[in-house]
């Protein structure tokens, strides 16, 4: 269908809860897609995190073709192969010992505030959270995000969740009371501009949750898989959460989310305290296992530590040229340049030269590129940015 016909029917049919860019994309492969008239597109938004391995890959794709002529669902009333060797695999190259599997982020997170609530044994149940994060858009989740837009309109929310400033230790110390069960946190906030848990603040959150008997909650959904330079972020910090969330890039592009944990937290869920009817079915853990196995045997970690210091030295180039930027951060391939105004012309205008990248919180420009993607194609990025700063300076 042409665009045209394709944007008249999501008129008619679609509840408009998303901004559209005028495209319609049909095809994907590697760092690129095209669209239904057939334009090229270098993808540096990659389904905002979710296509880590980039469109299509070969061993993803030929684990869910395996699996999809075999069993595409089966209920967790059963034990499931795949599953079980989604997290074996988990617990291998994690922190954690068992895993719950769901299907999105929101899911993920939602599990891990029940098991906290739980392991609070009822005299236990505040949460605190961060300002400038964000972890779901269900309701308990939408309540722990620390930005009001989202939960604008949604009033009365759920009691028990405390937002204060991310990177700020002292009033984590002030805030934790005698209700306090966990702290969650993303080590780099990702709708929330990029921002970075500092060394200290991090390691100092693991001290508190230890002296103080809370469980830290790392939301890894989208700094972890490979994205950062590390397999999952917090390792770039030296200490282990004693929950972490997982989705987006942990399919390969298939919807999954799964929370990890320690065997002894794991012990506070019991027969029919939390479920999911398609969690972990063979489809997804198929899918999963091929992406995870992907990114270890082909250093796909390696290239984001490469291509990410290479790419942040190019935008900081960038930086020394135009004074509207104010900032570049990031890890890896998670990498944010804020500006001084409005990005939202910037992204179109990539877009018409065949570039896609994304905008958050306004002023921030998102990249999230593939962790196959290549210098040359950081380059090409570079070269159009610098071409459109350029005018947007004039």
């Amino acid at each position: 269908m042409r665009i045209e016909e394709v944007r008249s029917l999501d008129e008619k049919y679609v509840i408009h809860t998303y901004k559209r860019a005028p495209l319609v994309l049909v095809k994907g492969k590697g760092t690129r897609v095209w669209d239904s008239e057939g334009r090229e597109y270098l993808d540096f938004v990659a389904g905002i995190a979710v296509n880590g391995l980039g469109h299509c890959h070969p061993k993803v794709v030929a684990a869910i073709q395996r699996q999809v002529t075999r069993l595409i669902h089966i209920s967790n009333l059963y034990y499931i192969e795949p599953q079980v060797r989604l997290a074996k695999l988990l617990a291998e190259n994690s922190f954690g010992d068992k895993s719950f599997f769901c299907n999105s982020g929101a899911e993920a997170n939602e599990a891990a505030l029940k098991l906290s609530r739980k392991y609070g044994k009822g005299e236990r149940y505040e949460i605190i959270s961060m300002e400038g994060s964000f972890h779901g858009r269900t309701l308990a989740t939408l309540t722990a995000t620390g930005q009001k837009k989202y939960r604008k309109g949604y009033a009365p929310l759920v009691p028990g969740f405390k937002i204060i400033p991310f990177n700020d230790l002292e009033k984590v110390k002030k805030t934790i009371s005698n209700r306090t069960v966990a702290i969650m946190l993303e080590p780099i906030q990702g709708e929330g501009g990029i921002n970075v848990a500092k060394d200290k603040y991090l390691k100092g959150i693991r001290r508190l949750c230890d002296e103080n008997d809370l469980l830290l909650i790392l939301d890894e959904i989208q700094c972890g898989m490979g994205r950062t330079g590390r397999l999952f972020c917090y390792e770039h910090y030296g200490i282990e959460p004693d929950i972490m969330t997982l989705a987006k890039s942990l399919g390969g592009g298939f919807p999954i989310g799964a929370m990890i944990t320690k065997d002894r937290i794991a012990s506070y869920f019991s027969f029919g305290d939390h479920a999911s009817t398609f969690g972990g079915n063979p489809l997804a853990c198929s899918a999963a296992c091929a992406a995870i196995k992907a990114i270890l045997e082909e250093r796909l970690i390696e290239n984001a530590v490469r291509v990410g210091d290479y790419f942040i030295e190019r935008l900081k180039g960038l930086q020394k040229r135009y004074s509207f930027i104010k900032g570049v951060r990031g890890k890896g391939l998670m990498i944010g340049v804020e500006l001084e105004f409005a990005g939202e012309d910037i992204v179109t205008k990539c877009q018409e030269k065949g570039i896609l990248i994304n905008c958050t919180v306004d002023r921030v420009l998102r990249f999230l590129p593939p962790l196959i993607v290549t210098k040359e194609e950081v380059d090409r990025v570079i070269t159009v940015l610098d071409g459109v700063f350029e005018r947007s300076n004039q």
